[in-house]
């Protein structure tokens, strides 16, 4: 394949939180040019007026930059932690404690949610990232009885894991219905759903987001022991998919995590859905100018297993080098995908739908015109992520022109988006574009598809070959 501009876009795109150690417009903007696709607003932390600047900012830096970036509202689901506690708790082995919501009782363990509405007999609560494991031996009003099988520390605002519980559709909050009210009302690309179990709590989502005239899509967030059962119903439910490893590590065996996520990856790509590894990529930067040898391994295998999209978390939050924490990560992706001797195995269901056949026709016609670039012009955006799911090795120029889309295909694989206004060459008009741009070249070859008639949902029918005059 030639090397051209076009061919140096990366392939895993970089999602970035915005909080504390970025909350200013230098810090975004900075984040933007420095290759992040994408920004998420942590809604366990992040207020109105705070999210307000943080769209604003982003939006800003997008037109500066001309270059679409989608912004994700993650909301904070249920506040399963421990509440005010005295000092440290350290329970022994057999021991017996009370975890009690709204209780005064000084020998009680306080805590911000109440277990006893979900949590039954025989169930394991994990107390403070799983160093704490008990199993409930009695449920009251208000409270539960369970015996320490693995002794810790016990302190404040510590997390409860609770992986055996099913909260049956009930996991949305007071908190997390006021946050979607915000989000309906701005300009968000995606809402992040916390601590899904199954599909039903996707379609919940969707129905409240359609009900307000919301086109944000859904990200699930696979955080716990019941969502890894019904992962393929979930994946198949939503627009898109974060493997959240760290809760996930705690309510799972931690040897299971890398198995899950590789699983989670490829049935993103097998449904056409975007695929996000978060948690820890380069946790060590929070404090550190460089990450250790394993992050930076972790990263790549993120990046070799075909993962749409990495996220840093504290890194760009809290850290102390944030614009430093984006910068490694640009270049372990970029190294990694230009030296791989490993491609993406693309995952495919009995799908015989046109939109697939014609994904397949495109990458298979790419291949052998050695194509430097697919251009795919696309109303809703599922012709782009199908094209994407196939794992290409040279970049998916994705056209359309709705806004939304453009700005939710950013943190898609191996794309760069474009809005352009509805026309019958929608295709051809942006090639002609990226040649003035000197993106392309005379003589490059590209492989457009697009419908016959523009804006048509479902409407791809159209391949062809093109070479630049």
């Amino acid at each position: 394949m030639k090397h051209t501009p076009v061919a140096q876009f990366k392939r895993t795109k970089m999602i970035a939180t915005v909080g504390p150690a970025t909350d200013n417009y230098d810090a975004v903007l900075g984040m933007m040019n420095e290759g992040v696709n994408g920004f998420r607003l942590n809604f366990s932390h992040a207020t109105f007026p705070q999210a307000d600047s943080h769209i604003a900012w982003i939006r800003k830096a997008s037109k500066q930059t001309k270059k679409p970036v989608a912004i994700i509202l993650d909301l904070q689901g249920p506040k399963i932690r421990c509440g005010e506690i005295e000092g440290t708790i350290t329970p022994g082995v057999g021991e017996r404690i009370t975890l009690s919501y709204k209780s005064s009782d000084p020998s009680h363990i306080p805590t911000q949610f109440d277990l006893s509405k979900k949590v039954k007999v025989g169930e394991r609560v994990f107390i403070h990232d799983g160093k704490v494991q008990t199993v409930v031996e009695e449920v009251g009003s208000g409270f539960v009885i369970a015996k320490v099988q693995t002794s810790g520390p016990i302190k404040s605002k510590k997390g409860l894991n609770l992986p055996d519980t099913n909260f049956d559709g009930d996991i949305l909050t007071k908190k997390d219905y006021a946050d979607l009210a915000y989000a309906t009302s701005q300009d968000i690309d995606y809402v992040a759903l916390s601590f899904v179990q199954t599909a039903k709590d996707i379609q919940k989502l969707r129905k409240y987001l359609q009900e307000h005239k919301s086109k944000a899509k859904i990200i699930a967030k696979i955080e716990t022991a019941v969502a890894v059962e019904h992962l393929e119903e979930i994946i198949e439910a939503s627009d898109a998919v974060m493997v959240a490893r760290g809760d996930l590590a705690v309510e799972t065996p931690p040897e299971s995590v890398p198995i899950v996520t590789r699983q989670i990856i490829g049935l993103c790509q097998s449904y056409g859905k975007i695929s996000i590894v978060a948690t820890q990529m380069l946790a060590s930067m929070t404090k550190s100018q460089s990450p250790t040898r394993a992050e930076v391994s972790d990263v790549a295998t993120a990046v070799i297993v075909g993962a749409d999209a990495v996220m840093l978390s504290d890194e760009t939050a809290s850290g102390d080098f944030p614009l430093e924490s984006v910068q490694f990560m640009k270049k372990i992706i970029v190294y990694t995908q230009e030296n791989s001797p490993l491609k993406p195995v693309f995952y495919t269901q009995e799908d015989k739908t046109i939109q697939s056949s014609i994904s397949s026709a495109v990458m298979t016609l790419a291949h052998q015109v050695s194509a430097v670039a697919i251009v795919a012009a696309t109303a809703t955006g599922k012709t782009a992520l199908s094209l994407a799911a196939h794992r290409p090795n040279m970049p998916i120029l994705m056209v359309s022109d709705d806004k939304r889309v453009v700005q939710q295909l950013a943190i898609a694989y191996g794309g760069k988006a474009f809005l352009r206004r509805k026309s019958r060459y929608q295709g051809d008009r942006l090639t002609d574009w990226l040649k003035k741009q000197k993106i392309l070249t005379k003589d490059d070859i590209v492989v457009l598809t697009e419908g016959r008639y523009p804006g048509l949902v479902g409407g791809t029918d159209t391949i062809k070959v093109r070479r630049i005059q």
